[in-house]
């Protein structure tokens, strides 16, 4: 269940009772340890809500940690603590704390329920929702993994205030897909809109009902297509919208130790696969520039060359959405909301658009 609350100990109080797990671990990163905790709990100290008692599960931050040697960290933890198959993991945190953590309730004792309180606007409309939990491997994102679905996703807008621009903007882009899959008219105006939005958000901290209001639509969108294919067997791929390309570059630029927040990554991809949407499925002129302009505006340039392109199409072949070794697959669009699955592109075509991402 998707719950938006503006008193998140309350909240907490209720969902918790709800539950009636036999103990209750909370999991956080430094930074949210440090900064979204105290929101959460009656001290940094503790992991007890105001009502009940839990313990606090603590991993370093950052995408570079989203691996084995934290998900055993957490499995070690959780263990030494005497978690049950009876008790319950509340991931507080962004996409790298609500992946590990949703995977490590997925395979701890063949799996524990477990609550996502994401505090970033990122995980808030990406990673906490939709039950997709998993860890990067041998240099790939999201390369172990299972499905397993929250009891609850608990939207709290309040936490967003601590974010700097560079994490809003690495949220809305997500948000950005959303609109394109999801809206069949004036989606540019309504991407504008968004980012209008959220810029006033950033600078002043106004319109946060606003922006409360615009992330749980966003959400929805997502929670209706998940609801409808679970596991991504057809219109769940949908959600991958800029993520073949996108995921490429963000694991080369991992690899290079020159690492971008993952919808950086996204939205240049995006303006590739819209590139590609134009050439191959008809995507109107008029959306691909528009789409694109406020793209490249807001996200600037990315950071890759001519020389990288071999290296990029050999990341690509490792895509989770191919269902063959020599074909790279992507989810392209023949207008907004008029969503193509499955559609391939030869190499050269892919090399185009990697040029089109370059020259915005």
């Amino acid at each position: 269940m998707i719950i938006t609350t503006s008193d998140i100990q309350q909240t907490m109080r209720e969902v918790t009772a709800g539950i009636g797990a036999d103990r209750t671990f909370v999991l956080c990163d430094v930074n949210t340890r440090q900064k979204c905790l105290p929101r959460l709990v009656l001290s940094s100290r503790t992991s007890g809500f105001p009502g009940f008692s839990g313990q606090l599960i603590s991993i370093p931050a950052g995408d570079d940690n989203k691996n084995i040697d934290t998900l055993t960290l957490v499995w070690r933890a959780l263990s030494e603590q005497g978690a049950t198959r009876h008790s319950l993991l509340i991931n507080l945190g962004g996409g790298v704390v609500t992946d590990i953590g949703g995977f490590a309730a997925a395979s701890f004792k063949r799996g524990i329920r477990y609550i996502n309180i994401p505090t970033t606007l990122l995980a808030m409309v990406d990673a906490a929702t939709g039950g997709k939990t998993g860890i990067n491997f041998a240099g790939l994102k999201n390369e172990v993994g299972a499905f397993h679905q929250p009891e609850h996703v608990v939207l709290c807008a309040a936490f967003l205030a601590s974010l700097d621009k560079e994490n809003l903007l690495s949220g809305m882009a997500e948000m950005m897909k959303h609109i394109l899959i999801g809206h069949d008219t004036d989606a540019v105006a309504q991407m504008e809109t968004l980012a209008d939005t959220l810029a006033d958000f950033q600078a002043s901290g106004a319109r946060q009902d606003e922006v409360a209001r615009l992330v749980r639509h966003s959400v929805g969108i997502k929670e209706r297509i998940v609801a409808q294919d679970p596991t991504e067997k057809g219109i769940r791929k949908a959600l991958n919208l800029g993520h073949t390309l996108g995921h490429a570059i963000e694991s080369l630029l991992l690899e290079k130790h020159t690492p971008v927040l993952h919808g950086y990554a996204v939205a240049w991809g995006m303006i590739g696969e819209l590139y590609l949407s134009h050439v191959q499925t008809g995507l109107g002129v008029d959306v691909l520039r528009g789409a694109t302009r406020l793209l490249s505006e807001l996200y600037g340039p990315c950071p890759i060359g001519c020389n990288d392109y071999d290296r990029l199409y050999a990341l690509m072949l490792h895509d989770k959405k191919n269902t063959s070794a020599d074909a790279v697959r992507f989810v392209l669009l023949a207008a907004p909301g008029d969503i193509r699955l499955d559609c391939t592109a030869p190499r050269e075509m892919i090399f185009e658009a990697l040029d089109f991402i370059r020259e915005r």
